[in-house]
């Protein structure tokens, strides 16, 4: 599984690091050594079971199984249900296809194709349905756009019954010097606000500062008001609650920093937001962030002093529920409480995995500023498959994006 690339993380040799002397020399680097593009799908397995080697092996396991829902589909990126449509799922490709999924039968139909820059872990990203969708057909779009500088794009679209879905509105662009480290998901809060996550810009150590630098919207959970408060220069308004609202030189969208890559969340029951952080090069972390939080990158990469590399300011930062290491993975992809009462053993518990080894792990997420030790997981096994998404169904039932092998599967 070595050889497998990790989807939001990227290791280069050190010849490339000492020959990286600009941003646009270490940004074609990025392209160069990466190997994310969506190939073209193959027939993907019926189910996908389980193995257990490495740390797994001394882990208590919960064995699950994959089940096969929809194969043919680039690269999936992003799995939604589509509220009114029980029985449906919308799925992105990084490729920037969107298709409509029945439950079901597995049967796809492709909604929309939206053009965009697909380089490294550039692409069709991350949706969100409008909390009143079925009332005012709005969803929101994350992605890189194919032409002009490199940026994050958050944009409004409407989907008519009956018609295509249209891009009505760019709410918000946000330069990013390099193809790596996009964030790219979009979520409705409890409270009814869009909550956006973006990574530090790319490339590796942060070059950047952005991070822990306030007057930047890279590397930070950002929280627009999407229905009131808009002007002419911001399609958006700022709730007023947001931490950093009328603090000079800082970003009032600013809801908590100190990321890396946020590369799926999710808001629990109980609506707290878990966050997955892909790191660098020590631990991978699963954090819950609060308002004005600060997860620590690029002084810790999860629980390990990143710069310095000992002896680091670990004071006001937000400690992770729970990291794992390189015995374990190598990219970490967020996910989701099961709310279904089926399978029983998972119902409740939180899932999330890895996107560069395959693995799937549940716990039990801690109450207050609790924490889990990794040793503590429950280990659901690890899958030929590159996982790069989970989705829920409004049936409380989790799927999972098999990158590599253009499918989505339910988990069982």
């Amino acid at each position: 599984m070595s050889s497998k690339p990790s989807f939001m993380r990227l290791t280069f040799l050190p010849v490339l690091v000492a020959l990286s002397a600009c941003t646009e020399i270490r940004a074609s680097l990025v392209t160069a050594a990466s190997d994310f593009e969506p190939k073209t799908a193959g027939e993907a397995p019926d189910a996908l079971t389980p193995e257990f080697d490495g740390a797994d092996a001394q882990r208590q396991r919960l064995p699950a199984t994959l089940r096969l829902v929809a194969s043919g589909l680039k690269g999936p990126t992003d799995i939604q249900p589509v509220p009114g449509e029980p029985g449906f799922l919308l799925v992105l490709g990084k490729n920037g296809e969107a298709h409509l999924v029945e439950i079901a039968t597995g049967a796809k139909k492709k909604l929309f194709t939206h053009a965009v820059a697909t380089e490294s872990e550039q692409g069709l990203l991350g949706l969100a349905f409008h909390p009143r969708f079925t009332e005012n057909r709005r969803f929101f779009l994350n992605y890189t756009p194919a032409d002009g500088a490199r940026r994050n794009r958050v944009a409004e679209w409407r989907w008519p019954k009956g018609e295509t879905p249209r891009e009505v509105k760019v709410l918000l662009d946000v330069l990013d010097p390099y193809p790596n480290h996009n964030g790219g998901q979009l979520a409705f809060g409890p409270d009814g606000h869009l909550y956006v996550g973006e990574g530090d810009g790319g490339w590796m150590n942060d070059p950047g500062g952005t991070g822990q630098d306030l007057s930047e919207l890279l590397g930070s959970m950002l929280r627009l008001d999407v229905d009131r408060g808009a002007t002419k220069s911001r399609p958006y308004g700022i709730p007023r609650d947001n931490p950093f609202v009328g603090k000079k030189g800082m970003r009032a969208e600013i809801w908590a920093y100190g990321l890396r890559n946020p590369w799926r969340y999710s808001f629990t029951r109980a609506g707290r937001l878990v966050v997955g952080d892909v790191g660098q090069s020590a631990e991978e972390e699963i954090t819950y962030l609060e308002k004005g939080d600060n997860a620590g990158w690029d002084r810790v990469e999860g629980t390990a002093c990143h710069e310095p590399a000992e002896g680091c300011d670990r004071k006001g930062l937000r400690r992770p529920i729970v990291t794992y290491g390189r015995d374990d993975g190598f990219s970490i992809t967020g996910g989701y409480e099961v709310l279904a009462a089926s399978p029983p053993k998972l119902k409740g518990l939180y899932v999330f995995g890895d996107y560069a080894m395959g693995r799937i792990w549940a716990m039990r997420l801690p109450e207050g500023d609790g924490t889990v030790e990794r040793r503590a997981l429950l280990s659901l096994g690890r899958f030929r498959a590159a996982i790069s998404t989970f989705g829920r169904d409004g049936e409380g039932r989790v799927y999972v994006g098999a990158f590599d092998l253009g499918a989505i599967y339910r988990l069982e």
